[in-house]
């Protein structure tokens, strides 16, 4: 039996395929969304971010940005995924941020 390391963390993990087909998510993810795998995200977006996860797919890009909902700061990273150098999908990690982060200058 494979173990799952992602299940016990507190990051949001949500991967899809390149339809926008949902085919994984951790236990976190599950939490904040309710259990999706097997079903398409599209349409749970509106038309922009759709719009914006047809053109990472398309570009192979990654995007990443912070949300905030009440006193609750994410930092969302999106980003392609590959299996043998062929795109697959996305996978999305939504990660709470403290409310101070140190920055370090190496």
């Amino acid at each position: 039996m494979e173990k799952d390391f992602f299940n016990e963390i507190n990051v949001s993990i949500t991967i899809s395929d390149t339809e926008g087909n949902i085919v994984y998510m951790n236990n976190k993810s599950k939490s904040v969304f309710g259990d999706m795998t097997g079903k398409n995200m599209l349409g749970c977006h509106k038309t922009r971010s759709q719009d914006i996860i047809h053109r990472l797919i398309e570009n192979k890009e990654t995007n990443v940005y912070t949300i905030q909902k009440g006193d609750v700061k994410k930092m969302i990273y999106q980003t392609p995924w590959y299996d043998n150098g062929e795109l697959k999908g996305l996978i999305e990690f939504s990660i709470i941020l403290p409310p101070e982060i140190p920055h370090y200058i190496r």
